[in-house]
């Protein structure tokens, strides 16, 4: 499948980080870019909103100057996550940004996006879009898309539930663009299988939460890595969107994580929540894949493991 000119000749791996509300921020960007992935971060996560044009200044010219410093090192894009929905009064101030920065690369979250890719395209960016379903895959790709995140069931935080065996099949008939899959993977074999079954990219969330780097609690770390999958809750209580959620911060809550209501999507909160616990700091998003996971290290230690899993298990295939 065609891959962006954004990457081409900048990856170590086909890796897309997803943006982790609160944990993704500069340093955890910046360490995924320079060790060849695509960082991402959610422009929510600047706050206030004026911080949005420091991060992007900083991670622009951050990452200018280390690929001067090294012509020949691979170093990533990065991208910034927008939230096209009617409660993110932010999204207007926040794109502007983007715009005057030429952000290379902008991952767009629930609503169709139309009104963004023509913003992004203005500059030459491209717009990857979070879909978990085909309906939602031909309207983000009528909005005129560059490429298509398909979430799919064992994703962290808002995620869908189809087998990506089944979606990624199904959007493969009428698409032929870039597909990011997302949902459970956190090694390097499962990089691999991503592609194997169709996709371009792998779209890692979870495994980045217990790094040096990421801005997350050492609670919220330690709960990742002493979970597996069955500690996993899908949810739609804390949002309005269902997600997947650690069982341990549900309980630290008061909540019991087998009896919580449903809310409807027309209620959904961007930064706000009518839930007894905060939604966006108390309650912890994480995916299935959480089992594979037993340690915080440095993105660095991180991504060399996945290209070592990646090119053992590519090598074991061919030799097979």
């Amino acid at each position: 499948m065609p891959i962006p000119e954004t990457f081409k000749n900048r990856l170590t791996l086909p890796v897309i980080a997803a943006p982790l509300f609160i944990v993704s921020q500069p340093p955890l960007v910046r360490a995924q870019c320079l060790n060849g992935i695509v960082g991402s971060f959610p422009a929510l996560n600047a706050r206030p909103k004026e911080l949005l044009n420091d991060w992007l200044s900083q991670l622009t010219e951050e990452l200018a100057a280390a690929q001067l410093a090294d012509p020949q090192k691979k170093i990533a894009p990065f991208a910034v996550n927008q939230i096209v929905h009617g409660s993110n009064d932010r999204l207007d101030h926040d794109m502007a940004l983007c715009v005057r920065h030429k952000v290379p690369m902008v991952i767009t979250s629930l609503r169709p996006p139309g009104d963004v890719v023509k913003e992004v395209h203005g500059y030459g960016g491209i717009v990857f879009h979070d879909v978990i379903s085909v309906k939602h895959a031909h309207k983000a790709i009528d909005e005129g898309v560059d490429g298509l995140v398909l979430v799919c069931a064992g994703a962290g935080g808002h995620a869908g539930t189809l087998s990506p065996f089944a979606l990624v099949s199904e959007v493969r008939r009428f698409w032929d663009g870039p597909i990011a899959l997302s949902g459970a993977i956190s090694k390097g074999e499962h990089i691999l299988a991503a592609q194997a079954m169709g996709a371009d990219f792998a779209y890692i969330g979870t495994r980045f939460i217990p790094t040096l780097e990421a801005r997350a609690s050492d609670d919220y770390k330690l709960a990742i890595i002493e979970s597996s999958a069955d500690d996993i809750v899908y949810s739609s209580y804390f949002t309005g969107v269902s997600g997947n959620y650690l069982r341990s911060s549900i309980v630290r809550q008061g909540l019991d994580p087998e009896n919580l209501p449903t809310r409807e999507k027309s209620t959904m909160q961007i930064g706000n929540s009518e839930a007894p616990a905060k939604a966006w700091k108390d309650i912890w998003g994480a995916g299935q894949g959480v089992g594979s996971v037993d340690a915080v290290e440095p993105v660095a230690d991180v991504v060399a493991r996945m290209k070592s899993e990646y090119d053992t298990a590519r090598q074991r295939l061919c030799s097979s």
